[in-house]
């Protein structure tokens, strides 16, 4: 599945269009790698995104084509959540 997909399906990111922009930005990686948006995902990676002042790693527990709001949080498990301080 396209990364950009699996973060809108999932509900990591509101919009297919917002995740295909961050991931453009370089701001998400797959198992240590930048991804762009339509990087594959697999069942088992491990997905690092940055939001603003948070970065979350996840780790892909399935892959949907649809799901519901209540099933999405069964696609990943989150792993790490850091605030990164941004006054450097």
């Amino acid at each position: 599945m396209r990364l950009d997909k699996f973060l809108k399906v999932s509900r990591l990111i509101k919009r297919r269009t917002l995740a295909k922009e961050i991931s453009d930005q370089g701001r998400i990686a797959i198992n240590g790698q930048t991804a762009k948006a339509s990087s594959t995902v697999k069942v088992g990676d491990q997905l690092e995104v940055r939001f603003g002042n948070k970065i979350v790693l996840v780790q892909v527990e399935k892959l949907e084509e649809n799901a519901k709001k209540e099933n999405a949080v069964n696609m990943y498990t989150i792993l790490r959540e850091t605030r990164v301080d941004q006054t450097e």
